[in-house]
């Protein structure tokens, strides 16, 4: 029995590998806003990209995202939070193979803005807002 269990541990290890995550030949960018606010991938240099994640090869990009977040009712004179939709793209010339990065979403009030930090939690790019509907 223990055998079994054994080898079927060693078997499983591998495959362990095998699934989504950084690895040395790849950048990766971890993608990070206020847990009650929104932040997903649109596109990765000009196509469609639909994953929780970036993973890039080595070089320069161009990364496209959607940011919802509510705007704080105290910020625009009202009662209610007021929801914002928002496409913010963000080029990099240096993405490393093998390193981890974070981008970041946040808001000031009405305005989105989106940093990207490198493994030692340096700013490396700030992004630009493409437009915002709602507000």
């Amino acid at each position: 029995m223990r055998v079994t269990l054994l080898s079927l541990c060693l078997l499983v290890l591998p495959g362990c590998s095998l699934l989504s995550g950084p690895d040395a030949e790849r950048a990766w960018v971890d993608l990070q806003s206020a847990a009650d606010n929104r932040l997903v991938t649109l596109e990765l240099d000009g196509s469609p990209w639909r994953k929780n994640h970036f993973r890039l090869a080595p070089g320069a990009h161009q990364l496209a995202v959607r940011y919802q977040f509510d705007v704080n009712p105290r910020d625009i004179g009202g009662d209610t939070p007021h929801r914002r939709d928002c496409r913010l793209t963000l080029a990099y010339d240096d993405f490393t193979p093998g390193q981890r990065y974070r981008l970041q979403a946040g808001q000031h009030g009405f305005r989105p803005w989106i940093r990207l930090y490198d493994p030692y939690d340096r700013l490396v790019a700030r992004g630009a807002e493409q437009g915002c509907r709602g507000g």
